[in-house]
């Protein structure tokens, strides 16, 4: 997964109709089983889907109001849609990003 910056993330989810952007720390363990999880992810949805430390996204935090790590942001249309902390499973998030695609009253 490739690393992001602000700029890269403002052009994706304003250039693609569903984009998924992981927040992180790199000292925190439960960010580490996350991004293994995320890897998975990548490899099987075709959105575009980029990471980010956040001790260098302070300003994302809380314009984003990013409560803790992991946290995963869908954006559809440009708009996060979904925040997700809890990444329960590989299955879950699938599902989660499938149900945001297809409800087009979002």
């Amino acid at each position: 997964m490739n690393e992001w910056t602000r700029e890269q993330w403002d052009s994706a989810k304003n250039n693609s109709t569903l984009t998924l952007f992981y927040i992180y720390t790199p000292m925190c363990g439960t960010c580490q089983v996350a991004s293994k999880m995320m890897n998975v992810i990548k490899e099987m949805v075709t959105y575009p889907i980029g990471q980010a430390n956040i001790n260098f996204l302070g300003d994302l935090a809380i314009e984003q109001e990013i409560e803790s790590v992991p946290c995963l942001l869908i954006t559809k249309h440009g708009k996060v849609e979904k925040k997700i902390y809890a990444f329960q499973s590989v299955p879950y998030l699938l599902e989660t990003i499938k149900a945001i695609d297809e409800d087009e009253n979002l």
